[in-house]
């Protein structure tokens, strides 16, 4: 049940586990995974998660919320949240039945969405407790498709995963005002994009990368990844793909075509990416 999410200590009044009702990701690269459980009488949680945590809690109740040596205990309307970045401490006590709704988020994943965003710097701001409607809204749809087993497809559970994660960065996040060290500025990682957005047809490099960055080969594929949340290889796939998903929706070209243009050896590479990514065939993103 706690798979991927880290080190978690869970469970109800009797000192069993809660009850799963949702769990899982629907296939493909989302880097989003949900989990609703039940505790019945009581609960217990505490963790160390290894992923971003955004935890809801139904009904409205007392609820005491630990994180990082701070403590408050308070009543808490439906739908209440908790926000718990990836490496902090956090738990929370309940005297009473609850379900609890839990979104994990892979930190690699929020960091390429925030780069994508020009919010390279963006940091998840750590919550005892608030409320954010659209993001209760989105997790419900995930916990949902979970339950039925995904009924609209991969596709749509990717597009409700990438827009929950807009919303964390859109409003639970805070820019660090000076550069971190062993990080690459905004600058940099705009110039790196619109190199190799203009090159998607051409072999890329690292060693070219890492010239335009104006960093050894070795050197840059580190602060790269810790930048970006993807090596500088799997990160020009990333870009491979999406463009090629914009010209296959767009209809215009033959997938032999656009395979060439981005920069996949032939069709049948593409669609092994565009599966791995998205979960679909290929056929599947066509119009």
């Amino acid at each position: 049940m706690w798979a991927g999410i880290g080190e978690v200590r869970a469970a109800q009044a009797d000192g069993s586990p809660p009850t799963p009702l949702a769990a899982g990701s629907a296939p493909g690269e989302s880097g989003v995974s949900v989990l609703r459980m039940r505790f019945h009488g009581g609960m217990h949680f505490a963790a160390t998660p290894q992923r971003h945590c955004v935890c809801f809690q139904m009904p409205q109740l007392r609820i005491e919320r630990r994180m990082a040596g701070r403590a408050l205990r308070r009543e808490a309307p439906t739908g209440s949240l908790a926000i718990c970045p990836a490496g902090f401490d956090c738990a929370a006590d309940v005297e009473e039945s609850v379900d609890g709704l839990l979104v994990a988020i892979d930190p690699g994943w929020f960091s390429l969405a925030a780069a994508e965003d020009s919010a390279l710097d963006a940091q998840l701001i750590g919550c005892l407790f608030g409320y954010d409607q659209a993001l209760l809204d989105l997790a419900r749809t995930l916990a949902l498709e979970s339950t039925a087993n995904y009924p609209n497809g991969p596709l749509f559970w990717n597009e409700v995963a990438g827009d929950f994660i807009d919303n964390l960065l859109a409003r639970h996040t805070s820019e660090v005002s000076t550069q971190v060290r062993g990080m690459l500025g905004k600058p940099v990682l705009k110039r790196l994009r619109d190199y190799i957005i203009a090159h998607l047809d051409e072999p890329i490099e690292v060693a070219a990368l890492a010239s335009l960055a104006e960093r050894s080969p070795f050197h840059f594929s580190r602060v790269f990844t810790r930048s970006v949340g993807l090596t500088p290889h799997r990160y020009v796939l990333y870009l491979r793909v999406q463009r090629a998903t914009e010209l296959v929706r767009h209809g215009q070209l033959g997938l032999a075509e656009i395979a060439a243009r981005t920069g996949f050896a032939d069709q049948s590479h593409l669609s092994r990416w565009v599966r791995r990514v998205h979960g679909v065939p290929l056929t599947r993103l066509a119009p």
